[in-house]
């Protein structure tokens, strides 16, 4: 079926009015909408499949390469035929060796779901639409590792057109061995390439080398469809000259491209066809030993029935994200304004692309599903509790299960009694996607942190679904590291909290406020008062009694009791607020409310501490919950300015230099990049109950899990 691109945007609220076409400031020619992001999501679904435009390359977005989420040029073309003259909308370096012209960048726009381009090509105009579908309630479409390629033309006047995509063999990670694979069922065509002789579940630079990158497509109702393969030159000019791929492959070379093209023929007013661009992994994940899948190959297991599917579902997975970006956007601007709406829209594929979610590759038991997460930018460890604490503002708001989904791989190896430290877990494998524990027990020691984080997010996990049958058998689990806390987040041991790159301390008030948070969380959890009532005193005792405070009780310090000047963001207390637990009073919350408006703001926000000029995205959105109207104004506005200034192209980092107080250049990233933990961006939104959108979708979810409402939480509070 045929969309016209245009006027779906235009019912989606994509283009709201038309004065938002100008944006918040698009910059030369180019009109970015609704702001200028660093880096444009193309196809993003998961930790392999990431794939960005950097927004500095927009205006020459016809010679542009795109680039892996670590940095990697990949080559990905696209090239148009209006009445024999040949156009490239994206991806041909070289232009005049392949007797193609510049097509003219119109317009780039961003939402949760689509990144859009617009250009013309003499007498006709195009559209760019790089849809990567976030359908968490939906297993099915969440877990399929492709994303929509849809190039429309948004007007023509009866020109003859033909239009083409090209990949190279840099997207298998090792160019020099890649190896081409061409099939046809019925009228799907489907270019593979892959890693000769890779071993499973081998990376080099966060690229897999074992799975097969996919470019595929089918025949749209006014087209025909025809494939190729070749070195980009050859191929990109039988297109210019002929507007089709027929005729014999050259001989496959690594420094080839693999290719297809539609002949639409006389085009009046609009049309569209749709390619797909993935990276299908069989064996996903290595889980204690035992190979994961992805999700859909239970009911789609081979490689054409999975992109059958993807085709097929085109139009719902389309409809259904208008509806969402919509809804989004709605919710947000209601939540925290237009330009906090900006700042979730660029963080929802991203947060989503760093997970797979997986079933049992031999059994395919949709009943025994578990989600993956990488720590992208840093080390690569799978299922980090300290990376899925940050995130999971975003599972709250839109599908609270994958709190448990993440969670439970982590509590099925704790349960087996595989690790025997007094403290939780950091991680369930030192890199990605090696989920096999450590059983020599020296994962990356963050007692307090891992301890609080798990016991807070599996309380929000029971509050937002109510579902306690989950929580109910690890409770044992959760009281020993209750009772760790109790023991040990007073007088706390020099150690690490998740920002190990700022060093470790002791008696950190920020842990304490987490500690004493995941205390009560528990007590909350299990029923049982004592723990209510340790995770209370231990609150009095750092705010009321001033432990963790200065001596006129203006700001939480860094370090207690000796460092009165020092100060950090606490943003461990928005857990106390988002789930209702009161134990910290209001008060502490209007405290840091009055220091972080007036005292220590940067040019892009406030720092994490007082030792350094970094700030990191999410924790301040955690913090800005907890804010006044305005003061959380001012977190946002001050993203917002960082995400939009220019100064960098990488996918959003969470970690970035907001203030020059110690010599640094503000509004630069450092290290991190495509980090799901933008998932935190959703915290002030999260304040409004959870799954505010889970049901735009909800089919092929399992239903193993009951949804119990006996817990009586309350999150009923309205936007």
């Amino acid at each position: 079926m045929h969309f016209n691109l245009r006027n779906l945007l235009e019912i989606g609220s994509l283009c709201t009015s038309a004065l938002s076409f100008f944006g918040h400031g698009g910059r030369g020619h180019i009109t970015h909408h609704p702001a200028r992001p660093p880096s444009y999501p193309l196809a993003v679904r998961n930790p392999y499949l990431s794939t960005w435009m950097p927004s500095d390359r927009v205006e020459r977005l016809p010679y542009a390469d795109s680039q892996f989420w670590a940095g990697q040029e990949l080559g990905w073309s696209v090239i148009v035929r209006v009445n024999g003259h040949a156009y490239s909308l994206m991806g041909v370096p070289d232009l005049e060796a392949n007797g193609i012209r510049a097509a003219s960048v119109h317009r780039a726009e961003f939402t949760a779901t689509h990144s859009i381009f617009h250009l013309t090509a003499g007498p006709a105009s195009f559209a760019l639409d790089f849809f990567s579908p976030v359908s968490p309630s939906n297993y099915d479409r969440q877990s399929l590792p492709f994303s929509y390629l849809t190039v429309e033309v948004t007007r023509s006047h009866g020109h003859d057109i033909q239009i083409y995509t090209d990949i190279d063999g840099k997207w298998t990670g090792k160019q020099k061995r890649a190896a081409r694979v061409f099939e046809e069922h019925g009228d799907l065509a489907i270019h593979s390439l892959l890693v000769d002789d890779a071993e499973k579940y081998a990376e080099e630079d966060d690229m897999a080398l074992w799975g097969q990158v996919i470019l595929a497509s089918r025949p749209e109702r006014e087209s025909s469809l025809s494939a190729i393969a070749g070195h980009p030159q050859t191929v990109r000019r039988l297109f210019a000259n002929g507007g089709d791929l027929s005729g014999e492959d050259s001989a496959w070379s690594s420094g080839g491209v693999v290719a297809l093209a539609h002949d639409l023929g006389s085009v009046i007013g609009s049309a569209s066809v749709n390619f797909a661009v993935g990276y299908e992994r069989k064996e996903a994940i290595d889980y204690l030993g035992e190979d994961y899948t992805g999700y859909y190959r239970a009911n789609y297991p081979t490689k054409h029935e999975a992109l059958t599917f993807f085709f097929d579902d085109y139009e719902e997975a389309f409809w259904e994200s208008l509806e969402f970006d919509k809804e989004l956007q709605t919710f947000a601007t209601a939540a925290a304004g237009p330009k906090y709406a900006d700042i979730v829209a660029l963080s929802t594929r991203q947060a989503y692309g760093g997970i797979d979610l997986t079933i049992p590759y031999d059994s395919l038991d949709t009943e025994n599903v578990l989600a993956f997460i990488k720590e992208l930018s840093s080390d690569g460890n799978i299922n980090t509790i300290d990376v899925i604490m940050p995130a999971f503002p975003i599972y709250w708001v839109l599908d609270p299960d994958w709190i448990r989904l993440l969670l439970e791989p982590v509590m099925k190896y704790l349960d087996a009694g595989r690790w025997s430290l007094p403290y939780t877990i950091h991680d369930l494998g030192s890199h990605y996607p090696h989920a096999v524990g450590h059983d020599d027990q020296k994962a990356e020691a963050m007692p307090i942190e891992e301890c609080g984080n798990l016991l807070i997010l599996a309380l929000a996990y029971a509050q937002a679904t109510g579902d306690t049958d989950w929580t109910d058998q690890y409770l044992e689990i959760f009281r020993k590291y209750a009772d760790y806390l109790v023991d040990n987040s007073i007088n706390i041991a020099n150690q690490l909290s998740s920002n190990d790159a700022a060093g470790p301390l002791p008696n950190e008030t920020n842990l304490a406020i987490k500690a004493a948070v995941g205390i009560k969380a528990f007590g909350e959890l299990s029923g049982i008062d004592y723990y209510s009532s340790v995770g209370d005193e231990h609150a009095d005792l750092f705010f009321t009694q001033g432990l963790g405070t200065d001596e006129q009780q203006s700001h939480f310090v860094l370090e207690y009791p000796d460092f009165p000047d020092s100060w950090k963001t606490p943003y461990n207390i928005y857990p106390d607020l988002l789930l209702g637990l009161e134990t910290f009073p209001p008060e502490a919350h209007q405290m840091s409310n009055d220091f972080f408006s007036t005292s220590v703001r940067g040019e892009y926000g406030v720092p994490l501490d007082n030792r350094q000029d970094w700030a990191k995205s999410d924790w301040n959105m955690w913090l800005a919950s907890t804010f006044d109207k305005e003061t959380k104004g001012q977190f946002v506005d001050d993203l917002w300015a960082f995400m939009t200034n220019g100064k960098h192209n990488w996918p959003f980092s969470d970690r970035y230099v907001a203030t020059s107080a110690h010599g640094n250049e503000p509004g630069v990233p450092i290290l991190c990049r495509a980090r799901p933990t933008v998932g935190g961006h959703f915290a002030p939104l999260s304040l409004h109950g959870p799954a505010l959108m889970s049901s735009l979708s909800t089919t092929h979810k399992p239903s193993k899990h009951s949804m119990k409402t006996s817990m009586g939480f309350d999150h009923s509070s309205e936007l």
